[in-house]
């Protein structure tokens, strides 16, 4: 009887040890199956980057303007691919104009923060980078009071500041910088600098020359362009690195020779060379044109000369003769041609230029000039010349009626402007050869051409871009598999445990 109550016990126990076998065996092979599966077949995908925004204000010397720019979070060669998505003109005029109430300055800003706010999704507005940028006005203002043109500053700051934006600095742009920032975004545009293939590539295109770019501004006028030599006075030269490559830049700003200043340089002139009359013949205005300024108004910039002695409440009157040759002719007095240390490498006032060299975007009043007189985007020269004169020479009251909609101040200096743009082009610039080659335009792909987006597309180098978003994972049916053999592999083991403790009971 021992021995037989032995002999059971030990075919239990084998038994037990045969049925944690097999449940040991099943939970490995199910195990097993389930990690095959989850190594097997794993995908990594791409999950698309966010859109990131930047604002640039251009504080000009007769207006500012707000460009909304945005971009995905990768960027080629360390450069973003930069669209503009909104602007919004600024209410009245340029923040130089202030002076007399710094506050106000601030204030104007207000309205297209808030367009720029209402555009923007509120996740990504506190990490939107904020910048403006002055230029001519801000210089000029500089110069004649450092003080109150810095005051002028910390009120724009302090109006972006009060908005969800991460505001970058408000600051005076030098004129290089403004030349530059425009050549950068017109060969942007024009995907001179790199350029989308049909495989959905960036690559930089092996055609297609880089352009030169001409800004004509209220207080300033910049050309910038790639000369065919390198650059002999390092006074004039910028290098840029964009999307992998390096530029070296001929760029030179002329202050006090944008179109406004460039006029009151011609007013100012006229009053000098007059005599004692307080009536004084102005060829470039319209036969029935008249104008009457004080002393104090003619002589309100620090581009002038004033008089050593003079009474600011004293009024002189421009009267218009429409004399378009000799309007013509006066630019000259106004743009010194001839003195220049360089010889033959010259632009105007002295200024080093080496020759202008490839296609040139003309753009600002440039565009604005030639866009009234039916010049844009090109006309052969000859063209160019008949309708400047043609328009100088018709009389007030019938530019006026063939022109109801333009403000008198604006309809009034088109002939001036145009004469001012030929003498600096042909006769300051050179391209009495080579006119063809400038093509007058305002916007290339519903883009504004000026500083504001070469400025951009120069920062998002400092812009960290976006860490690789890439996840891995495996399909929803390998997935599902893999979870069953885990599940049953559990399922297989709790009966496995629950046969063999019923059994143990039940002995």
């Amino acid at each position: 009887m021992l021995r037989r109550g032995n002999k059971s016990a030990d075919m239990g126990i084998q038994m037990k040890a045969l049925l944690l076998g097999a449940a040991l065996a099943a939970v490995a092979c199910t195990t097993i199956i389930a990690l095959i599966l989850s190594l097997a077949n794993h995908q990594t995908l791409d999950q698309p980057y966010s859109t990131q925004y930047g604002i640039v204000f251009d504080a000009g010397s007769t207006h500012t303007a707000l460009f909304l720019y945005q971009w995905l979070g990768n960027k080629e060669n360390n450069t973003g691919i930069v669209s503009q998505k909104q602007s919004c003109d600024v209410e009245g005029d340029g923040i130089s104009s202030y002076v007399q109430n710094p506050a106000a300055a601030g204030e104007s800003l207000k309205k297209c923060l808030d367009v720029a706010k209402a555009a923007i999704p509120e996740g990504e507005r506190k990490t939107t980078p904020v910048y403006l940028g002055a230029t001519a006005g801000m210089r000029l203002l500089s110069l004649q009071n450092k003080s109150l043109a810095d005051s002028i500053l910390i009120e724009v700051t302090k109006t972006i500041q009060s908005y969800p934006f991460d505001f970058r600095g408000a600051r005076i742009l030098s004129g290089m910088e403004e030349g530059a920032y425009g050549w950068i975004t017109i060969n942007y545009l024009l995907e001179r600098f790199i350029k989308h293939t049909f495989e959905g590539q960036w690559i930089h295109p092996k055609t297609g020359k880089i352009l030169g770019a001409l800004d004509l501004g209220g207080s300033s006028t910049q050309i910038a362009f790639t000369p065919k030599d390198p650059v002999k006075n390092p006074d004039s030269a910028f290098n840029l690195q964009l999307y992998g490559y390096k530029y070296e830049l001929y760029t030179h700003s002329y202050l006090c020779y944008g179109k406004d200043q460039a006029l009151k340089k011609l007013q100012v002139y006229l009053h000098k060379t007059a005599g004692p009359s307080p009536i004084i013949s102005h060829p470039c205005y319209h036969v029935g044109y008249n104008l009457n300024l004080t002393l104090d108004e003619l002589y309100n910039s620090p581009c002038v000369v004033k008089p050593t002695s003079f009474n600011p409440k004293a009024t002189v009157l421009f009267s218009g003769t429409g004399n378009s040759a000799l309007c013509l002719s006066l630019m000259e007095n106004i743009v010194n041609l001839t003195d220049c240390a360089y010889s033959p490498d010259c632009g105007f006032n002295g200024a080093y230029q080496p020759p202008v060299n490839g296609e040139f975007f003309a753009f600002s009043a440039y565009f604005y000039t030639f866009e009234f007189l039916g010049l844009v985007p090109k006309a052969p020269l000859t063209r160019v010349i008949s309708t400047i004169d043609t328009h100088c020479n018709k009389n007030w009251p019938t530019l006026t009626a063939e022109n109801p909609s333009i403000k008198p101040k604006y309809l009034r200096d088109y002939c001036a402007s145009a004469h001012y743009i030929m003498t600096i082009l042909l006769k300051g610039y050179k391209f009495n050869n080579t006119w063809d080659q400038i093509s007058f335009e305002k916007q290339v792909a519903d883009t504004d051409i000026g500083w504001t987006l070469g400025y951009m597309l120069n920062l998002t180098n400092m812009i960290p871009s976006e860490r690789s978003r890439a996840v891995t994972g495996v399909p929803h049916s390998q997935w599902a598999a893999q979870t069953f053999f885990i599940v049953f592999a559990l399922f297989l083991s709790l009966i496995i445990i629950a046969i063999l403790f019923v059994r143990d009971f039940s002995h």
